[in-house]
């Protein structure tokens, strides 16, 4: 039995995280076997997801006062809360992946940034790139035209270096 503390510290844990959080997944865990469970919080830890199972009680009092407080009607059932503070995708992936092998495992929220999604939005939530690769698909948008224009300025020194060794080979043929 958890005392008046430990709830609050319980609280106290989940806000923190939540307020540094960029998203926020509730899933029904019920059917999942210890194993499973542990493999979930092992994907979770390695991704860098704060992975908690909390009452729905508390958990409601946690996100009360962070950009969260959309998800508080829609915490019912036995609920795991995930919560991705570095990358908004994260927590995504790492449920959707899982629940791919264990269909026990159902999304029932998913919010970004205070807003809340369908449930069947966490498939595209999953999708989107992770931050080093969003960056290199901008670096490289931005790369194309310097490089284009690189080539486009080379292009009249090279044809004239073709030439003159077109001209040369015709000599020395002849």
């Amino acid at each position: 039995m958890l005392t008046v503390e430990d709830k609050k510290a319980i609280v106290a844990e989940v806000t923190s995280n939540a307020m540094i959080a960029q998203s926020a997944i509730a899933a029904d865990y019920s059917g999942l076997s210890v194993d499973a469970m542990t493999r979930l919080r092992s994907n979770a830890r390695q991704a860098g997801v704060y992975l908690r199972v909390i009452k729905n009680t508390l958990a409601r009092r946690a996100v009360e006062d962070t950009e969260f407080a959309c998800i508080r009607d829609s915490l019912t059932g036995p609920l795991i809360y995930a919560f991705s503070p570095d990358e908004p995708a994260a927590a995504a992936r790492v449920l959707n992946d899982f629940a791919k092998d264990n269909e026990q495992l159902v999304v029932k929220v998913v919010a970004l940034r205070g807003k809340l999604l369908s449930p069947g939005d966490i498939k595209k939530l999953a999708s989107m790139p992770t931050r080093d690769v969003a960056i290199s698909q901008l670096m490289a948008v931005m790369k194309a035209p310097v490089e284009k224009l690189a080539r486009t300025l080379a292009e009249p020194n090279n044809k004239l270096a073709r030439t003159i060794a077109a001209i040369r080979d015709q000599k020395q043929a002849a």
